[in-house]
């Protein structure tokens, strides 16, 4: 879902309800005390982070909408641990406790392996057209300043690589991860 202004938060917005669904159809799972907290961390990973973060890879997120999918996957991992108010944790104890990381980082990882996967696709390919392709002329009055591929430029320069050394990267695989990795350390602001 793209908005009316260019933006992705009723996308965004959409998918924190399916991610709940999900999590309410696995009420039984939360609660279940057979079940060991590595285990339970892996079925909300692959049943509920799943549902939420598909399409993650096109969103352009502000720190608003970052705010509310982490606000989502820390409310839900408090359940599984069943830390209430006013029993408290910061979220950093949170993650290191379940194994789990920033949104941020998580969401930027999984953008940056599906531009690789795009960009070692033939030159031809329309995906991989599309993701160069630069509309000209004026931004209309309302439009967001800061578009899905000024923030992945951004993020490019923030290791000190251009575009087409990114594209030339891409290629090997190993290269790649590294270069992945090195994005993922570095935390850009949002907007």
């Amino acid at each position: 879902m793209v908005s009316v202004t260019g933006g992705t938060e009723e996308g965004i917005i959409a998918r924190i309800r399916k991610a709940q669904q999900a999590f309410a159809c696995l009420r039984a799972v939360w609660k279940a005390t057979s079940l060991s907290l590595k285990t339970t961390i892996r079925i909300l990973n692959s049943n509920v982070k799943s549902v939420l973060l598909y399409g993650s890879e096109t969103w352009r997120l502000t720190k608003t909408l970052l705010s509310k999918v982490q606000t989502f996957v820390n409310k839900r991992l408090r359940q599984i641990l069943g830390i209430f108010w006013p029993n408290v944790i910061t979220n950093e104890d949170l993650w290191v406790r379940t194994g789990q990381e920033d949104v941020a980082i998580t969401i930027k990882r999984r953008k940056w392996k599906w531009i690789g996967h795009t960009l070692r696709k033939e030159k031809e390919n329309t995906t991989r057209i599309a993701m160069k392709w630069n509309p000209q002329g004026k931004r209309m009055q309302g439009r967001p300043k800061q578009s899905w591929r000024r923030t992945v430029i951004k993020e490019l320069e923030s290791i000190g690589k251009t575009w087409g050394e990114a594209e030339k990267i891409a290629i090997n695989r190993v290269r790649w991860k590294a270069m992945v990795e090195a994005l993922c350390l570095t935390r850009g602001k949002q907007d």
